[in-house]
């Protein structure tokens, strides 16, 4: 593992997973959200992104969690192996409930300053909808990844942990 693309539902898990994965490997830690968020929830501009991408995905190493659906396929394109926390929905609400009392008001570490932590109904409701709506097409595009692809789907945080804990 050398490019390794962390994703899944708000609440997943794909923070504090992928800042384990990039100690444990000791490779390169890009948070996809610190990136595109500018203070006061204002996201880059979509030309910016693209470009910031691109140069990402070129590194030699990296182990880089977000989904930004729009730029998904270039990054699938790009890792040598794909995460995906496949978590319940229930627990992904609790996570991110739990998250916004531990930061209300405050950015997370994850974050760019200035993007203070909230709750809104439409994230919660990207969540709620997420098994439904997003989770299918995921499941198609990991399914038409090359072989040299390696795809790990995690539906559980024993299953994260377990993964966390195999050598090499």
């Amino acid at each position: 593992m050398r490019r390794v693309l962390v994703i899944g539902s708000g609440g997943s898990g794909k923070t504090t997973f992928a800042r384990a994965l990039a100690e444990q490997t000791r490779l390169p830690l890009i948070h996809l959200d610190a990136l595109y968020w500018r203070a006061d929830w204002t996201p880059m501009p979509n030309e910016e992104w693209d470009r910031l991408i691109e140069e990402l995905i070129t590194r030699d190493e990296w182990v880089m969690d977000g989904n930004y659906g729009r730029t998904l396929p270039t990054r699938l394109a790009a890792c040598d192996t794909v995460i995906f926390l496949d978590i319940s929905r229930y627990v992904c609400l609790w996570r991110v409930f739990r998250r916004w009392i531990a930061y209300r008001g405050r950015s997370r570490p994850d974050l760019a300053e200035g993007c203070p932590e909230s709750l809104t109904w439409e994230f919660i409701w990207w969540i709620w909808t997420y098994p439904r709506r997003r989770r299918p097409e995921i499941l198609r595009r990991l399914s038409e990844l090359p072989a040299s692809t390696r795809v790990v789907v995690l539906g559980s945080a024993r299953a994260a942990r377990r993964f966390l804990l195999q050598p090499g």
